[in-house]
């Protein structure tokens, strides 16, 4: 009796059962394999992203540059593009007169890289054995008069230096802006007596915008990335006396994949963007090695 009325149960239970196909083995499988796709598919992108990156050696720690006064608004924003295409690394700057940093270098000052405003300060490099990889011409750049805003003296040319009633700032002859200062003079058949000479192209621009001179004799990119505290006037005499600007990494770097990653991003499309946008421009075709003797015009 039992018996029947437990089969009297069985029968309604199968029946309500609903009547879908259960999936096999190998249709869970197919799914999950679709799945797996859709994802690598999906990352594709930042896969493809980060392939450089991963494809460069790994580089951490610190990164020294010394670099030339007038580098320091584009390589502060270079510094910063490093950092975060590698992280865990800091990149720290010392701006300065190319010559200053140079004699720093060969005197033992650790460092990683050296970027300069001329092929003859980076000679001061070379020739001790202190770089490491042949430099290479990165940018150039070109001199202008700078002036207070609106040019209240009204310069105009480069002979308006030599009035005596200007007071006139120069960069040291030693240091790449002073040299190529000399030779636009030169070239210009103009005499000033500046009210001082400063170590830097920095300082320079610092004189005019704090108006303790009328004018000095700065590059275009001091004038540009002043942000319109002074003014500048162009003067033909500065195609003779365009500087090059060498870049190598250091035979005793305390970081050296650090610095042929921080030279190479210089070089890149994206470095040089960064470069050109401040108003730097390409090298000049005539630009000699820093390894050979150093023309008037770069000295």
């Amino acid at each position: 009796m039992l018996r029947s009325r437990l089969d009297d149960y069985d029968t309604p239970l199968r029946q309500e059962e609903p009547n879908v196909s259960r999936p096999t083995t190998a249709g869970v499988i197919a799914a999950a394999l679709l799945a797996l796709s859709a994802c690598s598919s999906s990352s594709s992108n930042s896969s493809s992203a980060n392939q450089s990156a991963s494809a460069s050696p790994s580089v951490t720690g610190t990164v020294t540059v010394f670099a030339a006064a007038s580098l320091q608004q584009t390589f502060t924003q270079l510094g910063k593009m490093f950092e975060t295409a590698h992280p865990g690394t800091h990149v720290v700057f010392n701006f300065g007169g190319s010559d200053t940093l140079a004699a720093s270098i060969v005197n033992g000052a650790p460092a990683d890289v050296f970027a300069s405003a001329s092929p003859a300060t980076m000679k001061t490099v070379t020739d001790k054995g202190d770089a490491a990889s042949t430099p290479v011409t990165f940018v150039s750049n070109e001199l202008e008069i700078a002036v207070e805003p609106g040019n209240p003296m009204n310069v105009t040319t480069l002979q308006d230096l030599s009035k005596s009633s200007l007071k006139v700032v120069l960069c040291a002859k030693t240091v790449p802006c002073g040299a190529a200062a000399q030779k636009a003079l030169s070239t210009g058949h103009v005499t000033v007596t500046p009210v001082s000479y400063e170590q830097d192209v920095t300082a320079v621009l610092t004189k005019v915008e704090l108006k303790e001179a009328d004018a000095g004799l700065v590059y275009q990119t001091d004038v540009k990335g002043s942000g319109g505290k002074v003014t500048g006037v162009n003067f033909p005499e500065a195609a003779s006396a365009i500087n090059d600007y060498p870049i190598a990494t250091l035979t005793h770097a305390p970081n050296p994949t650090g610095a042929q990653q921080f030279v190479a991003l210089v070089e890149s499309p994206e470095g040089q963007k960064v470069l050109t946008d401040a108003g730097f421009q390409k090298p000049t075709a005539s630009s000699s090695s820093p390894s050979s003797s150093p023309s008037p015009t770069s000295s």
